[in-house]
């Protein structure tokens, strides 16, 4: 039977920051990992207070927004079970710069940014996953901004819901997303929500998009 702490080396070598380091290091980090459970709708990270830890999804869907210039909500992100967030806190304590929000009950894996700086002493293996991954993350983060201004609405919502379609279907190999109103997609791709109904519609009628409630499902790639 698998304990709490294999869960934890588990999730933690799932995740690039840590996928190269090794299984003494990764039993060490876990052993500082707190489970923590939230109700639907509760903040897990506030955006503009102070925080010292990460957090390994382990169960149910949060949100990742930012409060825009007018004072209005901005969704950049909906992670699920297996993804990561707060993970700037282990290496740079200041101000969170996005909230974290519950779509559903959650549980998390959290670890102290105290742990953390003690195995990173430890593990050249972690320093280097550590650089690699804000590598990527800055190259993505300047794609991102590079693309933006040239691509067309429908093609920022087909790639934000090929992103975000992770559930594989076996049977017909088409991928679920998560579930999603126009308005959240809106707020993604940085536009309003009427032209995303126009976007998912032309989606639809190209056969690469299929609608299950909230829920969508993608045309694998040939």
């Amino acid at each position: 039977m698998a304990t709490r702490s294999d869960e934890g080396i588990d999730s933690l070598r799932a995740l690039p920051l840590f996928s190269e380091v090794g299984e003494e290091d990764l039993r060490q980090l876990a052993s500082h990992l707190i489970e923590r459970r939230f109700p639907r709708d509760a903040t897990l990270i506030q955006e503009g207070q102070a925080g010292d830890y990460m957090y390994v999804l382990r169960e149910g869907r949060v949100k990742v927004t930012k409060i825009s210039g007018a004072g209005r909500e901005k969704i950049l992100e909906i992670l699920g079970a297996g993804s990561f967030f707060g993970e700037m806190a282990l290496l740079d304590p200041p101000e969170r710069s996005a909230s974290v929000k519950s779509l559903d009950p959650v549980r998390v894996l959290a670890l102290s940014r105290l742990g953390f700086l003690h195995a990173l002493e430890r593990s050249p293996g972690l320093a280097m996953a550590v650089i690699r991954e804000l590598s990527r993350r800055l190259r993505h983060t300047n794609t991102d901004a590079s693309h933006i201004p040239y691509q067309s609405v429908k093609e920022r919502t087909k790639e934000l819901l090929r992103r975000l379609a992770t559930e594989v279907n076996d049977a017909d190999g088409w991928c679920l997303s998560p579930a999603l109103t126009h308005q959240e997609v809106a707020d993604m791709v940085a536009t309003s929500r009427e032209t995303v109904t126009r976007a998912v519609k032309q989606l639809k009628q190209d056969g690469w998009l299929r609608q299950e409630g909230k829920r969508y499902r993608i045309r694998p790639e040939e």
